[in-house]
C-alpha cells in the first residue's frame, strides 16, 4: 500500500466491538414459579428477537425476592430448580445468555444465586456474598466457596456445573461476570476483582427497596463504580408484583459504561419492562490499557473459573445501534454547564503561573478577529485580573494582510479597545511584498509560499515585540488545528505559551459564546459576532464584496467532523472503519456517507503527515483527556505510516 494514499475499507454485518445487553424487570407473582418462569422466557425471547446476547433478570426473579420464610419450604426451592431446567430447554438453539435469580440448595445451606443459562445448559451458578441480617435467616454467604477445600461442583437442574462467586463467562468477544444486590455496596465489591480478572461487563441481579432519595444514591453508585472499574454494568432490580408488606420495589434498571448511562427504564411500572443497550467492549479494553491502573493492581479474591458460552447473537449493529453516539464529544452537554468555567479556569491558572514565574512585563497576542485569538485574549485578560496586573500590560497586535476583511478587522480593534489593552496595528502587506521580491516569488501566485509568508511575518512581528516589551507571545492555535497540521510551521504554529493547545475547535466556539454570556457581558455583541464569523486564516484576498473567500472548513472539512474523528481515534483508539460507522450514526441527516468518508480520509492523511509539527509544540495547559503535547500527551513518530490506522 502506497504510504501517500489512504485506503479505508468497510464491510457489512460486523460487531464493531459491541455486545448487545438487556436488563429485564418482569412482573412477578410471589412464590408462583410457573408464572414467573413464563414471563422470564417471554422477555428473553423478546430480547433475543432484538439481537441481545446477554439478558439479566432481578435477584430471586424465579420465586420473587420477598418470599421471606417461604424460602424454607423445599417445595418452593425444588420448583425453582425445575424452572431452571425449563428455561434451559427454552434457551436451546438460541445464541444468547440468560441470567436469572434463584434459591439454590447445596451442602445443607441455601444460597441466593444467579444462574447463567445458555443454549440448553446451566453454565454456572454465582452465589451472593453479602448477606444482610434479614436474609441471613434463609441464605448462607457465597464467601463459603472461597475457602480452600470447598467443592466448586454442583449437580443442579440435572446438570453438573460450577458454583462460585469467582466466575468469568466468555461470550464471543466479551467476558462478563455477575454479582448480586448488596455485593455492589460492599467496600470492596466482587465486581472490582471481576474487572481486574478481565470482565468487561458486570451483571447485577438486585432487589433494592425503594426509599426516599434511594434512586439518586443508587444512580451515583452505579455511575461511579462503572467508571472506577472501566466496565459495562447491567443492573436489574425487582419491581411490580413483589410483596409490599413492608417495602416497595420500583423495578429500577439501567445499563452503564465507564460512568455513562446507556439506558434506563421507568420505575414504578405495573407491567414488565426491558431495556437494551450496546456496550462497547473494544472501548473498555482500550481505556483500561491506557489508564495503566489495571496493570498495577493485584486481584485479591483468589482463583477464578472461566466458562465459555456459545456464540453471541447475530446482531445487526449497522441496522440499529442501541446507544447514543455524541456528535460533539468535546462539548459539555449542558449549555450553562460549570464545565465551561472550569476549562477557562484551567487555561487561566496555567498562564498565570507562567507569567508570574518568569516575571515578564507583558503578554503579546496577535488578534485577528477570529475565534482562536479571541479566546486566547479572554484567557489572558482573566489571567492578568487573577494576578492583579493592569490590562494595559497586554499588548494586542492586529496585522492586516492581503485577505483581511473589514468585519474581522473591526471586531479585532473593537475588542482590543474594549478590554483596555495596549493595541497596535501593523500592516504586513509591504513587508510581504518585499519578501516576495527577495525570494523572487510572483505575488499573483497564491500558493503555500504566498500564504505561509504572511503567517511567518506575523509571528516574527509578535516575537520581536515581545523582546521589545520584555514579554512572551501567547499562542492561539487550537487542538483541532494541531491534529490536522493546519498551521504554518514556525508561523502561527509557534509561540512561547499556547493557551488553546488543549481546546478543540468546536469547544473554542462554545467557550467564546459562554464567556460572552457569562463573563464578558461588556463585549458580548462583539464576541457573538466573532462566533458567527466563518473560520478563515484570511491569507487569500477577499471576494469582490469584501467578504471572506478562504473558508477553512471548505478546504479541510467541517470541524465538527474532525473533532469527532480526533476524539474517537485518540481517546477511544478506534479504527477508521469504526469511526466511519459511528459517524454515520452520529450525523444522520447531517452529512451523507460520501462526505463523511471524504473528510475521514483527509483526517487520516493529515494527522499522520503533520506529526512533525506536533513534535515541537510550545508549553500549554492540558484541558481534557485528549492532548497532543509531545511531553506525554501524545508521543508518535513523525514517520509512521497511516496504514496502521485502518
Amino acid at each position: 500500500m502506497d504510504g501517500s494514499t489512504v485506503h479505508i475499507f468497510y464491510t457489512d454485518m460486523k460487531n464493531y466491538g459491541f455486545i448487545r445487553t438487556a436488563a429485564a424487570v418482569p412482573v412477578v407473582r410471589v412464590a408462583d414459579v410457573t408464572y414467573n418462569t413464563a414471563e422470564i422466557c417471554r422477555l428473553s425471547q423478546e430480547a433475543f428477537d432484538k439481537g441481545v446476547s446477554l439478558v439479566i433478570f432481578p435477584e430471586l426473579s424465579l420465586t420473587g425476592h420477598s418470599c421471606g420464610d417461604l424460602f424454607r419450604q423445599s417445595r418452593l426451592v425444588k420448583a425453582a430448580e425445575a424452572a431452571v431446567k425449563s428455561i434451559a430447554e427454552f434457551s436451546r438453539g438460541k445464541a444468547g445468555a440468560i441470567v436469572v435469580g434463584a434459591p439454590v440448595p447445596y451442602r445443607n445451606c441455601l444460597y441466593n444465586t444467579a444462574v447463567i443459562i445458555n443454549n440448553g445448559f446451566v453454565k454456572g451458578i454465582v452465589p451472593k456474598t453479602i448477606i444482610n441480617a434479614e436474609q441471613s435467616r434463609w441464605f448462607a454467604s457465597g464467601n463459603d466457596f472461597l475457602y480452600e477445600g470447598m467443592s466448586d461442583e454442583i449437580t443442579y437442574a440435572e446438570q453438573l456445573c460450577t458454583i462460585s462467586p469467582n466466575m468469568l463467562f466468555e461470550i464471543g468477544h466479551c467476558t462478563f461476570a455477575v454479582e448480586i444486590g448488596e455485593d455492589l455496596w460492599s467496600p470492596v465489591p466482587q465486581s472490582s476483582n471481576h474487572a481486574l480478572q478481565g470482565a468487561h461487563v458486570i451483571a447485577n441481579l438486585s432487589a433494592d427497596r425503594e426509599t426516599l432519595a434511594r434512586n439518586e444514591y443508587r444512580t451515583n453508585l452505579l455511575k461511579q463504580h462503572s467508571a472506577k472499574t472501566i466496565s459495562g454494568y447491567v443492573y436489574a432490580s425487582a419491581g411490580f408484583g413483589e410483596s409490599t408488606q413492608d417495602n416497595v420495589y420500583a423495578g429500577a434498571a439501567s445499563v452503564w459504561e465507564n460512568g455513562f448511562m446507556l439506558a434506563e427504564n421507568t420505575r414504578f411500572l405495573t407491567e414488565s419492562s426491558l431495556i437494551i443497550a450496546d456496550v462497547d467492549v473494544e472501548r473498555i479494553e482500550n481505556l483500561r490499557r491506557e489508564s495503566g491502573v489495571f496493570s498495577n493492581v493485584t486481584p485479591t479474591a483468589g482463583s477464578y473459573w472461566k466458562v465459555s458460552l456459545d456464540a453471541t447473537a447475530d446482531t445487526d449493529f449497522d441496522k440499529e445501534l442501541c446507544r447514543y453516539v455524541d456528535p460533539h464529544p468535546f462539548i459539555p452537554s449542558d449549555e450553562s454547564s460549570h464545565r465551561y468555567k472550569e476549562i477557562l479556569d484551567i487555561q487561566v491558572a496555567g498562564l498565570a503561573k507562567r507569567l508570574s514565574h518568569i516575571n515578564c512585563q507583558t503578554a503579546v497576542i496577535g488578534i485577528s478577529g477570529g475565534l482562536d485569538s479571541t479566546l486566547a485574549l479572554l484567557v489572558t485578560a482573566l489571567a492578568f485580573e487573577k494576578l492583579g496586573w493592569d490590562s494595559s500590560r497586554i499588548v494586542t497586535v492586529t496585522m492586516p494582510g492581503f485577505g483581511t476583511t473589514a468585519r474581522t478587522k473591526n471586531n479585532a480593534t473593537d475588542l482590543m479597545e474594549a478590554l483596555g489593552t495596549t493595541s497596535r496595528e501593523i500592516c504586513i502587506a509591504d513587508a510581504c511584498i518585499q519578501h516576495f521580491k527577495d525570494i523572487e516569488h510572483d505575488p499573483s501566485v497564491h500558493n503555500a509560499t504566498y500564504e505561509n509568508s504572511q503567517a511567518r511575518e506575523r509571528t516574527q512581528i509578535l516575537m520581536d515585540i515581545a523582546n521589545q516589551t520584555n514579554g512572551i507571545v501567547i499562542g492561539t492555535g487550537d487542538l483541532s488545528e494541531l491534529a490536522l497540521g493546519w498551521a504554518t510551521y514556525n508561523g502561527d504554529h509557534m509561540s512561547m505559551y499556547g493557551v488553546n493547545g488543549g481546546v478543540p475547535k468546536t469547544l473554542v466556539r462554545n467557550l467564546v459564546k459562554w464567556a460572552a454570556e457569562n463573563r464578558f457581558e461588556n463585549v458580548k455583541e462583539i464576541l457573538l459576532d466573532i462566533v458567527d464569523t466563518p473560520i478563515s486564516p484570511e491569507l487569500l484576498p477577499a471576494n469582490d464584496n469584501g467578504e471572506i473567500q478562504q473558508v477553512t472548513e471548505d478546504l479541510v472539512g467541517p470541524y465538527e467532523l474532525h473533532d469527532f474523528f480526533i476524539y474517537n481515534y485518540m481517546r477511544n483508539g478506534y479504527s477508521a472503519e469504526k469511526i466511519f460507522f459511528l459517524a454515520q450514526k452520529a450525523f444522520t441527516n447531517v452529512y451523507d456517507d460520501e462526505t463523511i468518508h471524504k473528510w475521514l480520509k483527509t483526517f487520516v492523511r493529515r494527522f499522520f503527515s503533520q506529526q512533525f509539527k506536533r513534535s515541537c509544540l510550545p508549553d500549554g495547559p492540558a484541558i481534557g483527556t485528549v492532548s497532543l503535547s509531545p511531553r506525554g500527551g501524545w508521543e508518535m513518530p513523525s514517520d509512521a505510516w497511516s496504514t496502521i490506522f485502518q
